[in-house]
């Protein structure tokens, strides 16, 4: 559908919020705890936080949860029985408050879980999300997404983007899905008329700082290099980078024992964990941290765009905030940029 624009009073929110909490939706937003900004289950309006520029941990524990449920089984003397996930108690979610930068990467997730094999666990939970974002009105030095195909306005993945537009907090709405045009059904008082507002001069300022398409062609020759040796050298293997990124889809399968019956679940990981590629036999293609380094850096800027048409990185810079060893994930694409042939 044609982007429908409207403008929406700041005052206006709080009424916005309850009539979605009246129609039965569960509303997942941003709120400070421990001196965090967290995604979590709102219950009451004020619980929002505002103020930030970007939380700790991204949105996509919405549509690929921590752990997920897969199926159960139970054995008897009549063999074993066992019972998959029931995709029809998946309820209906807001996802309240995201950026750009994460609702750019539900399409990066949506195209791994739907590359040679369709996710239905994936797909039935995004199916019921709703995605209400706003703008970044302002940025950090870890912020590039500008520098991967997005800007701090992109209505790319939100189903609704709001635009602050003046001091007050007054809002311009650009309403893009028909989810979006649901939940403006739902007080459609609140969304009035709106001229011709220009939003860019709104939005926080994040400068190009590499050339995507350069780094992905300079990495068809970069496999052999040294470079990953030096990038890799303050990297501890702890995962949170993959952890906090909203398009990591690495994930492992348990099965839960207790005598006999059980449960079987995914749960993420991480290309960065020494055990990630461990065989059975004890070896290990990618033994040293380099080469698990390197992987992280080739999936997302040269296999996902070969294989899948889109890159694996939003510019959000949440990996380099989480990173305990201060790795910055800009700094090294700008190096493999700026490397000699």
């Amino acid at each position: 559908m044609e982007i429908e624009r409207r403008l929406i009073r700041v005052d206006s929110f709080r009424e916005l919020f309850n009539a979605i909490k009246a129609d039965g939706r569960i509303i997942i937003g941003p709120s400070a705890r421990n001196g965090k900004i967290i995604f979590r289950e709102i219950g009451n309006f004020d619980e929002i936080a505002t103020d930030y520029v970007q939380t700790t941990q991204s949105s996509k524990e919405a549509s690929f949860p921590r752990t997920e449920k897969i199926l159960d089984y139970s054995k008897n003397t009549e063999g074993i029985s066992v019972k998959g996930s029931e995709l029809g108690a998946i309820p209906e979610v807001v996802l309240w408050g995201t950026r750009p930068c994460d609702a750019m990467g539900i399409g990066e997730l949506s195209a791994i879980f739907n590359w040679d094999y369709r996710d239905e666990l994936y797909n039935n939970r995004l199916e019921q999300i709703t995605v209400i974002s706003f703008s970044c009105n302002k940025a950090d030095e870890y912020c590039f997404c500008t520098s991967v195909g997005g800007n701090p306005g992109n209505t790319q993945g939100s189903d609704i983007l709001f635009t602050r537009t003046d001091d007050n907090g007054n809002c311009l709405a650009e309403i893009v899905t028909e989810k979006g045009s649901g939940i403006a059904a739902l007080t459609p008082g609140l969304f009035e008329k709106e001229g011709k507002t220009d939003k860019v001069k709104y939005l926080a300022s994040v400068p190009v700082r590499f050339d995507r398409e350069q780094v992905r062609k300079k990495l068809d020759k970069f496999f052999e290099s040294e470079q990953w040796v030096e990038q890799s050298l303050k990297c501890l293997g702890c995962g949170a980078c993959a952890y906090v990124c909203p398009t990591c889809a690495c994930f492992d399968i348990q099965d839960e024992k207790h005598g006999k019956s059980g449960s079987r679940v995914r749960c993420w990981d991480s290309c960065g964990f020494s055990l990630f590629t461990l065989h059975t036999s004890g070896h290990n293609p990618r033994e040293v941290q380099s080469e698990r380094w390197r992987q992280r850096i080739m999936h997302k800027f040269s296999y996902m765009p070969d294989r899948l048409s889109v890159y694996g990185c939003t510019g959000c810079g949440r990996c380099s905030r989480a990173c305990p060893a201060d790795m910055n994930i800009l700094e090294q694409l700008i190096s493999i940029q700026e490397a000699e042939a």
